[in-house]
């Protein structure tokens, strides 16, 4: 490097703490460019309802991308929440754990914050850990704690592992029953905590080992 046969962006550059950005820069040595694998960003939202769980939509609505416009990496989410459901998503460019997370054979609960319009009685509880059928088979057993019941409304979480679409409205479909508030809170051990809505936060390391750690 002291006998200036490194550049970056066209500048040479001499100093061996010189600091590169991946994703924008271009390092040439002895005049030929390098391929610099680009860092793994992991990051959790907090997605407000009214957005799409996708990079682009079709029907011009408001993408979770909107809400991380200042992240220059190109990055995704993981899994998918729909348009009428907020809370916790991660996005990422490390496509090899966003696989693994959404893979039910790693089990990973994702546990939800949920109000339904009527009663859930010790019996519809019953049921939904059992498993319920929805279109694509029977559900996983789920675990539920209701939180507080009355005959025009019940507060509880529920937490699946699996990822169908619409799944705990769904679930409550079969009991005849409607969901009028969904919000994801926890992905395994990953809180959203008191993470504002539309905000975004880098994962901590702990957080980032957690997930790398799932088998």
């Amino acid at each position: 490097m002291q006998k200036g046969h490194v550049k970056v962006n066209g500048r040479t550059i001499y100093d061996p703490a010189t600091q590169v950005e991946p994703a924008a820069d271009v390092v040439e040595v002895y005049g030929r460019r390098v391929e610099i694998p680009d860092a793994k960003i992991y990051i959790m939202l907090n997605k407000p309802l009214g957005c799409v769980s996708t990079c682009s939509d079709d029907k011009g609505r408001k993408t979770v991308l909107d809400y991380v416009r200042d992240i220059d990496y190109r990055i995704y989410p993981i899994g998918r929440l729909d348009f009428t459901t907020e809370g916790l998503l991660l996005l990422t460019n490390d496509g090899e754990l966003a696989n693994k997370l959404t893979h039910p054979s790693h089990e990973v609960a994702k546990r939800y914050y949920c109000v339904v319009n009527s009663m859930v009685s010790p019996d519809d509880v019953e049921k939904l850990q059992k498993g319920v059928f929805i279109e694509g088979g029977k559900t996983a057993p789920a675990r539920i704690k209701i939180m507080r019941a009355s005959p025009e409304r019940t507060e509880l979480t529920i937490a699946i592992h699996e990822g169908r679409n619409r799944q705990v409205r769904r679930m409550f479909e079969t009991l005849g029953k409607e969901v009028v508030f969904l919000k994801r809170i926890s992905i395994g051990e990953l809180n959203l905590g008191n993470l504002k809505k539309g905000q975004y936060r880098m994962l901590e390391q702990s957080e980032i080992d957690y997930l790398l750690s799932i088998q």
